[in-house]
């Protein structure tokens, strides 16, 4: 009896191994079974979310399959009517794409599809779609000197901006100036809407001066982003520098490594005495009008038809033809509410001195006033840079 349990209790313990060791063989593969074949909801995940609305554009952007390989990720933008292809890389492992490093673009659809296969080769799909923030509000930066234009050696790229900047690093860095042949170009900041651009020296004649602007998107201020993506550029002329000397009555213009030329001037008179300092030429007019009351002097004058008319300053000096002053003030009076002028004749005439310097003038080319009783110009009233020593002038950059 001891002997017939016995052995029935060893039968018992044998088939009770057997049936664990058979649950083993069998559990297993259905748990790896279950791990492979899963959808591609679980496959594959997309961030953004599909249809999230209002994606800033430092948003975090990726496509995973961290169960599966990632074979083909393809993503789209469309914006202003137009569609792109959104470059990226799927990492070593297969288990993620990223984009291209510079982030979303704002105001945008995108639509991203993946396909992903399994550890056990099955593929799955997936379709998603994502918009981006839409600003309200946006900046544009306007620029001097115009695209593809001739300009002088003292030409100072400055950008005027339409809104307040408060992020200046990030638009800074948005705008590229590069020459060739090549030369250290540094910016300098006038207050949050200006923005300056100039080398150490002046240009070399025949460079050629590339403007990059990348502000497409870029966060000027808090709810304001830039609208511009552009490459222009323009090209250094010859070489002209003109020295005036308010007390001897004379302007002397070196152009092209001629030799230089004398001419009689006219500066402003004790009291409205002209700026020293170096100046440059930002706008030229055949022809303009001059009235005292746009500048601070009142109805002192008001002359319909100055001739030859070349902007110095933003505050309103101008080296001018001046056919009303007596013939015999140039060089020898300075008579003017602050301009600098040259003989002329009315309706301008080619042959005179003012003509003769009009004519051979480039918008850039540089104009410096010595020996004036005035005080030298500001270096923001218009293109009066040159007047700040390199060290200060880096200094104004927002990038260090």
């Amino acid at each position: 009896m001891t002997l017939a349990l016995t052995r029935a209790a060893r039968g018992l313990a044998l088939l009770a191994s057997l049936a664990a060791l058979a649950g083993c063989t069998v559990v297993a593969p259905k748990t790896e079974l279950m791990d492979d074949a899963r959808p591609a909801s679980e496959l594959i995940s997309i961030t953004p979310r599909d249809r999230a609305g209002n994606v800033p554009a430092a948003g975090r952007f990726e496509v995973r399959a961290p169960y599966g390989t990632l074979e083909r990720v393809t993503v789209a933008q469309f914006r202003d009517g137009a569609r792109r292809t959104v470059p990226g890389r799927i990492s070593g492992d297969g288990h993620s794409w990223r984009p291209a490093p510079g982030g979303l673009g704002l105001a945008a659809k995108y639509t991203v599809d993946v396909v992903a296969r399994d550890t056990s080769g099955h593929r799955a799909v997936k379709h998603s779609s994502f918009t981006t923030y839409v600003p309200q509000h946006r900046f544009i930066g306007f620029f001097t000197p115009e695209p593809y234009t001739t300009v002088g050696t003292g030409m100072i790229v400055s950008f005027g901006f339409s809104r307040p900047i408060t992020d200046r690093a990030a638009v800074e860095r948005a705008i590229r100036v590069t020459s060739r042949p090549p030369t250290e170009i540094a910016a300098h900041w006038f207050g949050p809407s200006r923005l300056d651009f100039r080398p150490r020296t002046y240009w070399k004649p025949g460079t050629q001066v590339t403007l990059d602007l990348r502000l497409r998107d870029v966060r000027g201020a808090e709810g304001v982003y830039g609208s511009q993506w552009k490459t222009v550029g323009f090209t250094v002329g010859r070489s002209q520098v003109s020295t005036v000397d308010a007390a001897a009555h004379t302007m002397r213009v070196v152009r092209a490594g001629r030799p230089p030329v004398t001419v009689p001037i006219t500066a402003g008179g004790p009291g409205s005495d002209t700026y020293n300092g170096k100046m440059v030429i930002s706008e030229k007019h055949a022809m303009t009008r001059m009235n005292g009351d746009t500048v601070g002097f009142g109805g002192e004058y008001d002359i319909s038809d100055v001739p030859h008319a070349m902007r110095l300053t933003a505050s309103g000096t101008f080296l001018h033809g001046n056919y009303w002053a007596d013939p015999g003030a140039f060089g020898t009076l300075n008579t003017s509410h602050g301009c600098i002028g040259l003989h002329d004749v009315r309706g301008g005439g080619p042959a005179t001195p003012a003509g003769w310097f009009y004519d051979g003038s480039l918008i850039g080319d540089v104009v410096e006033v010595v020996h004036s009783d005035e005080r030298v110009v500001a270096p923001d009233n218009g293109l009066g840079g040159w007047n700040m020593p390199w060290w200060q002038w880096r200094s104004g950059s927002a990038l260090g």
